[in-house]
């Protein structure tokens, strides 16, 4: 059976190719990344809600260890769409649990480039899923030239930024937060 998506698959590696000329750190001499996601993380100025959820529940070290780790990681802009009130309330001590089992839904085990998602939704007649480091699966599609993931309940974030490789994986990051469940 013919893929239906490779004249799109090739504009959308296009894209990403720019955008991760911009986004990349460089290589060291010994050919690895030099930073981890987490540090990524860190540096971003997109990310600071993210960087504070890491912090709040203890994934930070995690994230530097070797991975290799893929994150669709909510921009900030992403976290403003859940209420103030809510997002508040995930980063306070005694919803550790439920902060933690909304990161972890960000997260699948592996290297999850943009061009592997698409070869998996190609490979899929147009849809991929992926199991999150949480244990609930996300549904990869397309929509025109943009992947987007979809939870259980059928909330959908776009990767907005695709394959910034670092030393221990790779970060997308969403333009919503994902949810393992309904909140």
């Amino acid at each position: 059976m013919k893929c239906l998506v490779s004249p799109v698959t090739l504009l959308l590696l296009l894209t990403t190719f720019l955008s991760v000329a911009q986004e990349n750190p460089q290589r060291s001499q010994d050919g690895e990344f030099g930073k981890s996601i987490s540090e990524r993380t860190e540096d971003s100025k997109n990310h600071k809600t993210l960087l504070a959820a890491l912090k709040a529940i203890d994934l930070e070290e995690t994230l530097d260890e070797d991975g290799p780790f893929t994150v669709f990681a909510p921009s900030d802009i992403a976290f403003q769409k859940l209420s103030a009130d809510k997002v508040a309330s995930l980063l306070h001590p005694e919803n550790k649990k439920e902060l933690h089992s909304v990161i972890t839904y960000h997260i699948v085990a592996g290297e999850l480039t943009a061009s592997k998602i698409l070869k998996a939704m190609c490979r899929g007649n147009g849809t991929a899923t992926f199991t999150t480091v949480q244990g609930n699966k996300i549904t990869a599609t397309l929509s025109g030239i943009d992947i987007i993931l979809k939870d259980n309940f059928g909330n959908a974030a776009k990767i907005t930024t695709a394959d910034s490789n670092q030393c221990n994986g790779i970060v997308h990051e969403i333009d919503s937060v994902i949810l393992p469940k309904k909140i």
